[in-house]
């Protein structure tokens, strides 16, 4: 438990397979309210998890009076459905979240369209066919994982106690809540202490690519701008005194950039061919988390002035500037 004298924390912790270690999610004990920021997987590690910490601190599900959202991702949102099934409470979620928590069929074949296109664009092949067929298929597959329940959308810089910060680069809708009083932030993923955060390639609203490593570097700098106390993640351990690894982060992602440059000025040209080099066995096993690294990076670096780009039959070539 973490407390102060306005209301007590108590993170859920389920363990769970590398990389990430643990899922973590948190219950805050207010006066009159109890708030779940964020809901894990659907699983049972993660239902025995929530219910072993209520247990243990005499709560039960039906204490619960909201559930807040860091992003959309499905090891933050798994148990929504299923707590608010048993007892209905409103969910608070960033505007940007609505349609992907809702599965909204348009937004999900803008999408689709788009990693279609961004591949086609990456030289990706055969590999990048292969994922545009599983993301056909998870349309379909994937339609039980609809939130249930009206999403309050988040609009407002406070909610209740905290500051509601904008943190996106690792997901579009990524928000983080800030108890300036106990200079203690609900980070979601925005910094892991034993992995680096992925700034995953989204579209925007129009089907527009965002530029998510430089969102993602942003929001770490504002991060640190903000002298966090104890920082508490979506995975892995609580972070005390979070500035020195938020340095070191940003220091990697200088120097991945940094190699990255290299190899184009080596004669290695398109993103397709850039994710193999770079990252060899990974490339196939990891293929979409590969590509969006190697594209955010390679924006970057375009947004720095580094590199520049031309189309070669359909697929864009990048040169050192």
């Amino acid at each position: 438990m973490i407390t102060n004298s306005d209301f007590e924390i108590y993170p859920i912790i389920a363990p769970s397979a590398l990389p990430l270690k643990s899922i973590n999610f948190y219950l805050v004990k207010r006066e009159e309210a109890l708030t779940l920021i964020d809901a894990g997987m659907n699983d049972e590690t993660c239902w025995y998890a929530l219910q072993r910490t209520l247990k243990e601190n005499a709560l039960s599900i039906g204490d619960i009076t909201d559930i807040w959202l860091t992003h959309h991702h499905g090891d933050h949102v798994g148990l929504v459905n299923k707590i608010t099934a048993l007892h209905p409470v409103p969910i608070y979620a960033h505007p940007k979240a609505a349609p992907r928590l809702k599965r909204d069929s348009d937004f999900l074949k803008m999408r689709i369209e788009f990693y279609k296109q961004l591949y086609l664009e990456m030289g990706c092949g055969d590999l990048g066919d292969k994922q545009i067929a599983y993301l056909f298929n998870a349309v379909d597959h994937n339609k039980d994982q609809k939130l249930n329940g009206d999403i309050i959308e988040i609009t407002e810089k406070h909610l209740f106690d905290f500051d509601v910060i904008e943190f996106p680069g690792h997901a579009p809708d990524q928000i983080a809540f800030m108890d300036q009083k106990g200079r203690r932030l609900l980070s979601g993923d925005l910094l892991i202490e034993h992995i680096s955060s992925n700034a995953l390639i989204e579209p925007d609203d129009d089907g527009n690519r965002m530029l998510t490593l430089v969102d993602h570097i942003d929001s770490l700098q504002r991060c640190l701008a903000l002298q966090v106390d104890l920082l508490l993640p979506g995975h892995g351990n609580i972070i005390e005194q979070p500035s020195r690894l938020i340095e070191k982060r940003l220091k990697g992602i200088e120097r991945k950039s940094q190699k990255i440059l290299s190899m184009i000025e080596s004669g290695i040209t398109s993103g397709n061919e850039l994710a193999k080099a770079f990252y060899r066995q990974k490339y196939v096993s990891q293929f979409p988390l590969v590509m969006s690294e190697i594209i955010g990076h390679l924006d970057y670096l375009e947004y720095q002035g580094k590199v520049t780009k031309k189309i070669i039959g359909k697929v864009v070539h990048y040169e050192a500037m």
